[in-house]
């Protein structure tokens, strides 16, 4: 589970059976725990406690090295020569002496007929090729680049600010605990309730009801306002039910956050203009650090989900550093928030990409499609949004008025979103979103209106944050309470939204969350398209952009 666990076995596995590396994939095992068992933990499958790489070492190694001597059984008795002649590297098998070579692919049906060896020879370690290496030297690549391109970026704390306030009814009766609703954390709200009056999990009743809106607030590990509603049921000793409602001033000033981020970024252009070198060093709060997902997200340190999309960006550059600092001392209340991590990567990461571009003088979507040969899904994706919004061809704009276009493309929940902007920017500097052209790869459609409306409303929650969100503390306490001090997106304001939809018969991902990461850096890239400025922190300052 997760992309450090991926990374790691797939990197045994390839280095015993010398393959390469740009050609690997992992795919996640089946529930079978006589075939997948996690051998520290007896007959069970499952992953926790950091036994990964420990327990898959030698089973990996064991494997590679086995489907190493099968390829070369299989190619010796095909071309009728000594096993011993034959070298292995990068996925090709090759006898010298005769000029013969064969892919993996090409032996894959004869090797797979080869009696799988009872022992096998390991590498020594000095012969590893991918086991104890960096991804590329990106200090080497920035040593010797022609040009270096830089930003830094600055997003602030965000309110969940869901339109239901969080409300719930706890009751006490004589054989258990009675709550009603809009859940979205089950079995911890579950769990808490239970623990606080000595009863079994199985003794509090949850009736789910139908929430207006959550955006990650409804899942707090602490069950904040349940629990609230819960320690005054005990106060009064269990003698009625209790409703509680909390006012918007209640969660938006006492609530959880997303956490305030500071990104900064450096790329490497090499003297042929080859982008061959990318640092991004990102500094803000832990949202697992503390929960019950501690031991399970944050490895050596580092909390996956601040990174997402950062550490597994897609494109091809061969010296690439991800670097996160996390500070603990900070005590404000940080919580997921519609997309999590990616609703910072994604903006620092693509509106950074057209700054490159711009400086390579090259054309962004055209630059984006050259960095993703081995991500057909995000390259599939931003073709048909560039398709259909007219990639390249000229906006008329009115007297006074500049008009541009900006995209942006981003994975998020296994799911593919490339989005392009379509935006005015009036000469006082204010700004006009006038179009959004969504692409999106999410699988097995199941219901195309309902993807087009998560979409959507993706579209509306990330522009009230692109454009006016922003929580500030001042003396300790939080400034903004209500609405007129965190506005949300006015239906005036909506642009027009055209989302197409990628056939595949792929099994079905995610859609609620995907469609907010593209939208903010898209609308960025569209305003420095229309005013030469990139926009390095949110939410948007229109004194900025006056002409």
């Amino acid at each position: 589970m997760g992309q450090g666990t991926y990374t790691g076995l797939a990197t045994i596995l390839a280095d015993e059976l010398d393959a390469d590396w740009q050609h690997v994939r992992v795919e996640g095992a089946a529930a079978d725990a006589k075939r997948y068992n996690n051998t520290f933990w007896g007959p069970t499958q499952g992953t926790g406690g950091s036994t990964a790489m420990a327990n898959s070492w030698d089973q990996m190694r064991q494997a590679g090295a086995a489907g190493r001597a099968m390829l070369v059984s299989a190619a010796a008795k095909r071309w009728k020569v000594g096993a011993a002649d034959i070298v292995v590297r990068d996925s090709v098998v090759s006898h010298a002496a005769s000029g013969r070579q064969a892919s993996f692919g090409e032996l894959a049906l004869d090797a797979a007929n080869e009696t799988v060896p009872a022992e096998v020879k390991l590498k020594d370690p000095k012969d590893f090729r991918l086991i104890a290496k960096q991804t590329g030297d990106a200090d080497k690549a920035f040593a010797g680049a022609a040009k270096v391109v830089s930003a830094a970026f600055d997003f602030p704390y965000l309110a969940h600010a869901a339109m239901e306030p969080m409300n719930c009814v706890v009751h006490l009766k004589a054989d258990g605990c009675e709550l009603w609703n809009g859940e979205q954390f089950q079995t911890v709200d579950q769990g808490r309730v239970a623990a606080l009056f000595n009863l079994k999990p199985e003794q509090v009743k949850i009736n789910m009801l139908y929430a207006g809106g959550s955006f990650g607030r409804r899942a707090s590990t602490q069950s904040d306002y349940v629990m609230e509603a819960a320690h005054i049921v005990k106060a009064i000793n269990g003698r009625a039910p209790v409703k509680l409602v909390w006012l918007r001033e209640d969660d938006m000033r006492a609530g959880y956050y997303r956490p305030l981020f500071h990104h900064a970024l450096e790329a490497a252009v090499d003297g042929s203009g080859k982008l061959v070198g990318w640092r991004h060093r990102l500094v803000g709060q832990s949202i697992m650090a503390g929960s019950p997902f501690e031991s399970m997200m944050i490895k050596d340190g580092v909390d996956h989900v601040s990174v997402e999309g950062a550490s597994n960006l897609p494109y091809a550059i061969p010296n690439l550093t991800v670097d996160l600092h996390t500070p603990t001392d900070i005590p404000v209340p940080v919580l997921w928030w519609r997309s999590v991590g990616s609703s910072h990567t994604a903006y620092s990461t693509e509106v950074f990409l057209d700054q490159v571009a711009a400086a390579m003088g090259k054309d962004p979507v055209a630059l984006r499609l050259e960095l993703l040969g081995e991500h057909p899904r995000h390259a599939g994706v931003l073709k048909l949004a560039a398709e259909k919004a007219n990639w390249g061809t000229p906006l008329k704009a009115a007297a006074g008025e500049r008009r541009g276009r900006g995209v942006a493309v981003h994975e998020s929940f296994n799911s593919f979103v490339a989005q392009v902007a379509e935006v005015t920017v009036k000469k006082d500097g204010s700004i006009k979103v006038d179009r959004i052209i969504c692409a999106v790869d999410c699988g097995t459609a199941i219901n195309p209106d309902n993807i087009r409306s998560q979409v959507e409303g993706a579209v509306g929650f990330a522009l009230s944050a692109a454009l006016s969100g922003e929580i500030t503390l001042k003396e300790g306490r939080v400034e903004q309470g209500n609405f007129d001090g965190y506005p949300l997106l006015r239906i005036g304001d909506m642009p027009a939204v055209e989302v197409h939809i990628v056939p595949s018969t792929s099994a079905p991902t995610g859609i609620g969350e995907p469609g907010v990461p593209p939208l903010a850096p898209a609308v960025a890239n569209a305003i420095a398209a229309a005013t030469g400025k990139f926009l390095h922190k949110m939410p948007f300052n229109s004194a900025e952009l006056v002409a």
